[in-house]
């Protein structure tokens, strides 16, 4: 199953993409696409509707942030061998974490803005989990029964803010716009294995990144586990698993980042892809 959310920014309304493609309304079913609506006995009620009695959204939509009211959104560095080896960095002994402020979460295809001093915007292409159940202490063989599904996002950065200010990689990465998310929510029901998910992402019509869930350091399931150690996760609350190499703070010989008029496109296997143009904040 494929929820979105649909509309102006701030006034989305929930909906569902059928078998055909197709939009329909969930307006008289849920109220919107949160963490209040990704129960298990809500999204089996969600499940078992005919879609084709449910209002068809005719014309084209924006596809706001498909979860709405996000509790956490909580991002790993470094998750995955072939990336960590493009920019030399070890590989970590725990998950790397770090917060995306939610204040940077947008629509798969809304525009990203570079903020005013950026020099090294970066663009990664990543897996994100959306927890579905109050998680706590879990252990990895039982963590997947938390997770409600799965989105594409991508983890923009500020190279600059993120490794040249001094303080916490939060600066580069939450800056407003920063976390397109989406098109849609992808019920776990309809990705058999988390870890061989195909990913890439173009700049340009270029593609820069080509990789695979399966080279994954820490796996979906490990994440969710130490996570749960450290905090308790809520329904509602993404995690941003990490990416693939090709970054641009990765390319030789020197790297590369985004300007002003450059698009990305993006996408994971069986979770939809995403379009932003780059603009400049004034």
């Amino acid at each position: 199953m494929k929820l979105v959310r649909y509309g102006k920014a701030g006034e989305e309304k929930p909906g569902l993409i059928d078998d055909e493609g197709n939009l329909r309304d969930l307006s008289k079913k849920v109220k919107d696409i949160t963490g209040d609506t990704l129960d298990a006995k809500t999204l089996k009620m969600l499940r078992e509707l005919n879609p084709k009695k449910l209002k068809k959204v005719e014309g084209k939509q924006r596809f706001g942030p498909c979860v709405g009211n996000i509790g956490k959104f909580l991002c790993i560095g470094l998750n995955y061998s072939d990336h960590a080896a493009e920019t030399g960095a070890a590989i970590p002994e725990h998950p790397i974490l770090f917060f995306k402020a939610n204040s940077a979460v947008q629509g798969a295809n809304d525009p990203v803005y570079l903020p005013r001093n950026s020099k090294k915007g970066d663009w990664e292409v990543e897996l994100g989990v959306v927890i579905g159940r109050k998680c706590k202490y879990v252990t990895k063989e039982k963590a997947l029964n938390y997770v409600a599904g799965y989105c594409v996002v991508n983890d923009v950065s500020e190279r600059e803010f993120q490794t040249e200010l001094t303080g916490q990689w939060t600066k580069g990465k939450s800056c407003d716009t920063f976390g397109p998310t989406g098109p849609w929510l992808v019920t776990k029901d309809e990705v058999k294995d988390p870890q061989s998910l195909d990913m890439w992402l173009d700049v340009n019509g270029k593609r820069m990144q080509t990789g695979s869930t399966k080279t994954m350091i820490f796996t979906v399931a490990e994440i969710i586990e130490h996570l749960s150690q450290l905090m308790t996760l809520h329904p509602g609350d993404v995690i941003s698993t990490g990416t693939p190499p090709g970054v641009g703070l990765g390319m030789k010989p020197k790297p590369v980042f985004l300007k002003e008029g450059d698009v990305m496109e993006l996408g994971i296997e069986g979770l939809g892809q995403q379009k932003q143009k780059v603009r400049r904040d004034k």
